[in-house]
């Protein structure tokens, strides 16, 4: 089984924090939609001859600015060239202010069988600071409007760590997305990247990012909410009920091979990473009027997969399996950070039982200095 990609690189609007690839001019959506579809069909044998998807996904950007008639091509295209699963997963990333009565029909009727919806806030001011396109009345409409028409498998993203004068914005965000009773939660600190609104704010002094002391008290508050509506905490930053993980995101973290397409999308084989081209017009071209796929291709090397498993595994709550690494990718973690790992578990940052490192919550809120210290030296 593997999984299928599409990024759709376009939005209304530009969100503050975004340094995703997209453009807020639509005029070469159809074109684009085009180029997708023949990709497709370029690109049918790269994860073998006779592949089968389990998974499904439309990201960007936002694919919920496809038309019904542009989604149809799309999955047209899939199905003449790849075997999709019965119970395939297939998701696509909407906004709430897209997801009328009628366009919630079309997905369905497109295959779409899971929603992740960006509320981000319930918050209006935070909103709007955010820059989003849609109303705080949206964030709750779209999502009840989407269990109506019959939508069970919804996530929803929230984002904490957004500048405030205390924490009860982030409390009331969460209480009213449990009151959702959605199945899945994605919640992500707000992160100020270079090149993004607030990135060239921050270098004006327009903006100053909360302290990492109040978003580090948010996400304790996030992990204590989580589990007393019994939601499961299976990567850092997701959270679902029992047996309600997102299965395409999942695959990533396991190392499944999976087919990326569209502008600035990745591919990987189980050994090299391919990086398509992350500008709009100059894919369309190279696709529509070259038949080429512009990637650049990422050969990774032993050092790159132990290091790239390190990354992803410690962010699940299965943990790194030391063993695998040790016996598959030929990295002896054990062995080269033994006073580290000792240190790790004194602290009470991690745990170390039959040679799987788990992160404790005290080590998630360090989960990225953790995985650097461990990672393995190139040569």
């Amino acid at each position: 089984m593997a999984g299928l990609y599409l990024h759709i690189p376009f939005c209304k609007q530009a969100c503050h924090y975004c340094d995703f690839h997209f453009s807020t001019s639509l005029k070469l959506k159809s074109r684009l939609v085009e180029a997708l579809v023949r990709e497709l069909e370029l690109r049918r044998h790269y994860l073998g001859p006779q592949p089968t998807l389990e998974t499904i996904y439309f990201g960007g950007g936002t694919p919920s600015l496809l038309t019904a008639e542009e989604l149809n091509q799309v999955f047209t295209a899939i199905h003449r060239h790849f075997a999709v699963a019965p119970e395939a997963e297939i998701t696509l990333e909407a906004n709430p202010d897209d997801l009328s009565a009628p366009k919630l029909r079309e997905l369905q009727a497109a295959g779409v069988n899971r929603l992740s919806i960006g509320l981000q806030s319930f918050y209006e001011p935070h909103l709007r600071l955010m820059n989003r396109a849609h109303t705080a009345e949206e964030s709750t409409t779209a999502v009840r409007r989407a269990q109506d028409v019959g939508f069970e498998n919804i996530s929803i993203d929230l984002i904490y760590g957004v500048p405030a004068p205390g924490h009860h914005i982030w409390e009331a965000d969460l209480a009213n997305a449990f009151a959702l009773g959605v199945p899945h939660v994605s919640a992500y600190a707000l992160t100020v990247e270079p090149g993004t609104a607030f990135g060239h704010r921050l270098q004006k002094g327009t903006f100053k990012a909360a302290p990492d002391e109040f978003v580090a008290t948010q996400f304790e508050t996030l992990l204590a909410a989580m589990r007393a509506h019994d939601y499961e905490q299976y990567e850092i930053s997701n959270f679902c009920q029992p047996g309600r993980e997102s299965r395409h995101n999942g695959n990533y973290w396991r190392g499944v091979p999976y087919l990326g397409l569209g502008p600035s999308a990745h591919s990987y084989d189980g050994e090299n990473r391919l990086f398509t081209l992350a500008n709009n017009p100059q894919y369309v071209a190279a696709v529509l009027e070259r038949g080429e796929v512009p990637v650049t291709v990422d050969a990774l090397t032993a050092t790159d997969r132990a290091n790239e498993y390190l990354l992803t595994t410690l962010r699940t709550a299965r943990g790194c399996d030391l063993a695998h690494l040790r016996t598959h990718l030929g990295f002896d973690v054990q062995a080269a950070h033994a006073t580290y790992l000792a240190e790790l578990q004194a602290n009470g940052w991690a745990r170390l039982q039959n040679e799987v490192l788990t992160l404790t919550d005290a080590g998630k809120l360090l989960a990225d200095h953790i995985t650097l210290e461990l990672f393995q030296a190139a040569g």
